[in-house]
């Protein structure tokens, strides 16, 4: 199993056409429900690097809600943060996301904060901050993964997401491309296939197995970067309310 670092959990994871811009809307009805996933990790940047990570979802006292993904290693870790708010009649609202990697040594954050009243992000990395406008139903690189998964339980195969990223609005793209049997070591699950689809001679792959029967929670993820640097994730543990 294998997935890239530098969009670990975030560069992670609707019957219309591919070409055609999603807005991100939730089937009305489908609630969010709160959990706290381990999974076992695989990093490799020119060394192995086996660790655990853990993702929690949680409402916040103000009505919003906290999804963050803490992963590390021997010599590694990353953690992301997203603040939202959601409706199940609209969709994933984000409201701030915050990213911190430090990997042999070398440490890198960005920041990224919405203000829907202008529909304009403001992002920080290096400590230099680029603002941009952008369209409604935006996703940071953390919140789109609870969309993908709503959009899942609503019956959709094909998704697209506007996600601000890098100081730049990126197009992702997913389809869903079949079914397996996925093991792992907190049991076993018919899984949906999910690929991100980043054109033809694309040098880099992302897979995600969503389980139906845990609510479309991620049972596993690989991902390959285009200079090899690898990661895998496969869930270990689940706690739900």
């Amino acid at each position: 199993m294998r997935l890239g670092v530098t969009t670990l959990l975030a560069g992670w994871l609707l019957a219309l056409s591919p070409a055609q811009a999603d807005t991100g809307n939730a089937q009305p009805g489908i609630p969010l429900n709160s959990f706290k996933a381990v999974y076992t990790t695989a990093f490799y940047m020119g060394v192995s690097l086996n660790g655990e990570a853990i993702r929690v979802l949680k409402p916040l006292d103000n009505g919003g809600w906290s999804f963050s993904s803490e992963a590390s290693a021997l010599m590694a870790g990353i953690s992301e943060k997203t603040r939202f708010t959601y409706q199940p009649s609209e969709h994933i609202k984000p409201l701030s996301y915050r990213y911190h990697r430090k990997v042999l040594g070398k440490s890198r954050k960005a920041s990224v904060d919405f203000d829907w009243d202008s529909n304009r992000v403001t992002t920080v990395v290096k400590d230099t901050p680029w603002k941009m406008s952008v369209p409604e139903a935006t996703q940071d690189k953390l919140s789109y993964q609870l969309q993908l998964r709503l959009d899942l339980m609503a019956g959709k195969t094909e998704m697209t997401y506007s996600v601000a990223d890098g100081g730049k609005l990126k197009e992702y793209r997913f389809k869903v491309t079949g079914e397996e049997s996925i093991e792992t070591p907190f049991g076993t699950y018919n899984a949906v296939r999910v690929m991100r689809d980043r054109g033809e001679n694309a040098d880099r792959e992302t897979l995600i197995w969503f389980a139906p029967e845990l609510d479309y929670l991620i049972v596993r993820l690989e991902q390959t970067e285009s200079d090899g640097k690898t990661y895998a994730l496969l869930l270990k543990n689940l706690e739900t309310p």
